[in-house]
């Protein structure tokens, strides 16, 4: 059987972000044995930044004033666990696509149905598809970091600091 190594170059592809990103959200899964635990347990964003996530400009902008904790604590633990768990759902098994009719008319709506329209979409399809695979991989590596500060916070929170390490 081929041995594949975790190289630099792998390190940015698509599949493992993914795997670890699975990886990440299935330890937390096992962890967290009682999930209710998590409710009103505010996760701030300086836990998010001290895991690595770094700080978004354009996140931060919107925050109020005076409160860098403002945008994840709207969300307690528990809707962030939920939230992960349901992502990766959604990459193992796959999105409930919408009857088709209901696809085409979403589509025509936002491409305007003109024909020089979509020729035009036709030329860029490899831009496309690199701008979204590089935000994927950047998505993926914020959930994995969400994730595993997510496992260790429960950790603290239940006195099982030591778990694992």
């Amino acid at each position: 059987m081929m041995q594949i190594c975790d190289s630099y170059s792998q390190k940015y592809s698509l599949f493992n972000a993914m795997n670890r990103f699975i990886g990440a959200v299935n330890n937390m899964d096992q962890t967290v044995m009682v999930p209710s635990l998590l409710r009103d347990v505010p996760l701030l964003l300086e836990e998010l930044d001290a895991a690595g996530a770094g700080v978004c400009p354009q996140r931060e902008a919107a925050l109020p004033p005076g409160d860098p904790g403002a945008y994840f604590s709207r969300r307690d633990m528990y809707s962030h666990y939920m939230l992960l768990k349901s992502i990766r759902n959604d990459i193992e098994w796959g999105v409930v696509q919408p009857p088709a009719g209901e696809e085409a008319a979403r589509k025509k709506d936002k491409l305007g149905g003109g024909p020089a329209e979509e020729g035009e979409g036709e030329e860029d399809l490899e831009q496309q598809f690199h701008y979204h695979l590089s935000g994927l991989h950047s998505v993926l590596s914020k959930l994995t970091r969400k994730a595993n500060v997510l496992t260790n916070r429960y950790k603290q929170e239940i006195g099982f600091s030591s778990w694992g390490q």
